[in-house]
């Protein structure tokens, strides 16, 4: 029988090339996460998008310098993602970076 864990889903939406002292912002952000122990993270780099501004970033081969989004997505139970809520708010200030944060209640799988 499968077991769940009652959990929360962090994303976080933000730019390629935004950083924070000289590292890429998503790094940092799973780095984070990994030194506060969180059950998981992942990156995603989108194909194409656009946002508030309605600019198109898209990955085809001609657009050379796009700013395509990264998805960060952190799992873990509600607890911890409360906590790690203020270490994304500084680090999206710090860096000045424009970003989507979204949570949503998922069920984890555990073996």
């Amino acid at each position: 029988m499968m077991n769940f864990i009652e959990s929360e889903l962090l994303r976080i939406f933000v730019g390629e090339q935004e950083n924070l002292h000289h590292r890429p912002l998503y790094e940092l952000l799973v780095s984070e996460a990994l030194e506060r122990g969180m059950a998981g993270a992942t990156v995603f780099r989108g194909q194409l998008s656009f946002g508030l501004r309605h600019k198109v970033h898209t990955a085809k081969i001609l657009e050379l310098a796009g700013d395509l989004p990264m998805v960060v997505e952190i799992v873990d139970t509600t607890e911890k993602i409360e906590e790690f809520l203020p270490v994304v708010e500084t680090l999206l200030k710090e860096s000045g970076a424009q970003a989507l944060v979204t949570r949503e209640a998922v069920r984890q799988w555990t073996t």
